[in-house]
């Protein structure tokens, strides 16, 4: 759970605004963080302002363009450290891949290995630079500004429902009706989604500890799913000719559509039972808990 919502006597503006001061300081620790590599600081870079971009579309509604201006921005920083992601996910792929049947060799695992860790380490010392660090902390100072500014305290848990069933309704209608026959960016649509939705549960997890733990566990099984087959999306583009695995290409195939193929069954089982509730029911549902919480409290 990010931050707190709504503890003690304060009201859940507070939660926010407590939530949203966490966001800021995992992403100041993971710039500023010697002891981990550039591509740890720059997966906990990327997740913070994954995070950051979910509260922003929650915040959204109360706070207008302010709200929508933040979450670009963080998309246009988080594209400028994207360099590494495909490497980083195809050497996700390959660690994947060891599962499969028929096995590839340790040998030919290994060689591809090597050969995109070397890209993606070059990716990264001409993404994560001096200059993306200090743009990245002026972003974060601005952030920690408009928190001061921003009307927080007067946002009420009905705004916040709103905002979280409509995200919950877009993820829902990206469901596949025939998985095998979605594409690999439906599917990457879905994911975003998904993690969107992940993050948002977040703040309202202290609800109903026990439901919500399961749930946020749901959805993170269901985001490593759709994650996985993204990584093995990538992992194939790079066995196209004239790319860093093409000689792999055709010894490849096949695992991957096994890895493929069992990602996706387990994919529609998780998302049947994550989005079993129709968008009006889950609203309700959201709702009526804050209710009894309250009604718990005095």
């Amino acid at each position: 759970m990010v931050g707190g919502p709504s503890h003690g006597n304060g009201s859940f503006g507070d939660g926010l605004a407590g939530a949203a001061r966490s966001i800021i300081a995992d992403a100041r620790r993971a710039i500023a963080d010697p002891e981990l590599s550039e591509a740890e600081a720059v997966h906990e870079v990327r997740k913070a302002l994954k995070r950051w971009r979910a509260l922003m579309r929650l915040l959204a509604h109360a706070l207008g363009e302010p709200a929508d201006q933040m979450r670009a921005e963080a998309r246009e920083l988080m594209r400028t450290l994207a360099g590494a992601r495909d490497a980083q996910g195809a050497l996700d792929a390959l660690t994947d891949l060891r599962k499969a049947e028929p096995a590839i060799s340790p040998t030919s695992l290994e060689t591809m290995r090597a050969r995109l860790t070397e890209l993606r380490d070059a990716a990264e010392a001409t993404s994560f630079t001096a200059e993306a660090r200090e743009k990245i902390s002026r972003y974060l100072d601005f952030a920690t500004l408009s928190l001061e500014r921003w009307p927080l305290k007067g946002i009420d848990f009905g705004t916040v429902t709103d905002a979280l069933t409509a995200t919950y309704r877009r993820a829902r209608q990206l469901v596949p009706e025939n998985w095998e026959e979605a594409d690999a960016d439906h599917l990457h649509d879905l994911r975003r989604r998904v993690v969107e939705h992940r993050h948002q549960m977040d703040l309202v997890e202290h609800l109903w500890p026990r439901l919500g733990k399961v749930w946020a566990e749901e959805a993170q099984r269901l985001r490593n799913q759709l994650g996985a087959c993204q990584d093995l999306a990538v992992l194939t583009r790079f066995t196209a000719p004239h790319q860093p695995l093409a000689p792999w290409r055709s010894r490849l195939a096949p695992v991957v559509e096994t890895r493929h193929a069992a990602h996706i069954k387990n994919a529609a089982r998780l998302a049947g039972r994550l989005f079993a509730e129709k968008p009006k029911a889950f609203h309700r549902r959201i709702g009526a808990l804050w209710s009894a919480r309250n009604a718990r409290k005095h």
